[in-house]
């Protein structure tokens, strides 16, 4: 007969008040007041895994989980809420500090088109909306890089919650007017930089001005030029608006660089960009496979 019990945690589960709980031991690290806050203003009940705890000389040290009961505890106003812990009783200090550190050693974590596909499935609005603006152009979203195929999920992601439809379809609009679908130019970096002069110049931005001057660079021309000027999407959309404008200075559609940052950072701020999307490292999984565009 099996023994399986080797392959069974020992614990038992308990619903302990939030009072009843202590956390921030040397080993863990400091509790983020932004994401507390953030979360608690999005709680989901069904999102909660239980606490893990480890009962030592009486009194239950949080190992796993110091976050999620300060986000109840603020949700519900109360230290006084209960929640559901794993509860070990046979786990030293130094043990803790290990499971602590190599918890995440193994977990293969979602990446963007996985959470977007599992919204899909979910019926979720949001994103039924952009697939569907997506496909609408012609267009799909994938996480392998082709004709027409955008991989930048987290990025669309962005740009939908923070310009609404109307924007997002003026981006992809630009995009397959001036290039017609090219394989490089839907990443992230080229969204963003779009994302970037329609927010900064508006209607200054004439969408068949915009076609027709960038329409004649390739993608791979575009990011050499970037490249040379900064980092990142805002590289981009320097190189961009340099291309727009062309060499006339007398051109009257001309768009001002400067513009790029003496709003970008008031912009940015309102729209309450993660500093990785202000960083230009929103698409690190969807970018970090695409191949290099040169």
């Amino acid at each position: 007969m099996n023994d399986f019990s080797m392959y069974v945690p020992n614990v038992h589960f308990e619903q302990i008040p939030i009072r009843n709980l202590v956390s921030n031991q040397e080993y863990q690290r400091n509790l983020s007041r932004s994401h507390i806050v953030r979360a608690a203003a999005s709680f989901n009940l069904y999102q909660i895994n239980p606490v893990k705890v480890s009962r030592r000389d009486g009194i239950n040290y949080v190992f796993n989980g110091q976050h999620t009961i300060e986000i109840v505890a603020l949700t519900s106003d109360s230290r006084e809420t209960p929640v559901w812990c794993m509860v070990y009783d046979d786990l030293s200090y130094e043990h803790e500090a290990d499971i602590f550190a190599n918890q995440m050693k193994f977990v293969k974590p979602l990446n963007p088109y996985e959470v977007f596909m599992a919204n899909i499935e979910a019926g979720n609005d949001d994103q039924l909306i952009i697939r569907d603006l997506v496909e609408s152009y012609g267009l799909s979203i994938g996480t392998k890089k082709g004709h027409g195929v955008i991989c930048a999920v987290s990025t669309l992601e962005f740009i939908y919650k923070k310009c609404g439809f109307h924007g997002l379809s003026r981006v992809l609009r630009l995009i397959i007017g001036a290039w017609e679908g090219d394989l490089n130019s839907f990443s992230g970096n080229i969204l963003n930089a779009i994302t970037r002069l329609i927010i900064v110049f508006e209607d200054t931005l004439n969408d068949e001005v915009f076609k027709e001057k960038l329409g004649a660079v390739s993608v791979k021309q575009l990011v050499r030029t970037a490249k040379e000027r900064r980092p990142g999407s805002m590289g981009v959309a320097e190189a961009m608006v340099l291309e727009y404008n062309g060499k006339k200075k007398s051109n009257s559609n001309r768009l001002y660089i400067n513009k790029l940052y003496s709003r970008e950072h008031a912009i940015f701020k309102t729209l309450n960009a993660p500093d990785d999307m202000l960083n230009d490292e929103a698409e690190s999984f969807e970018d970090a496979n695409e191949e290099d565009m040169e």
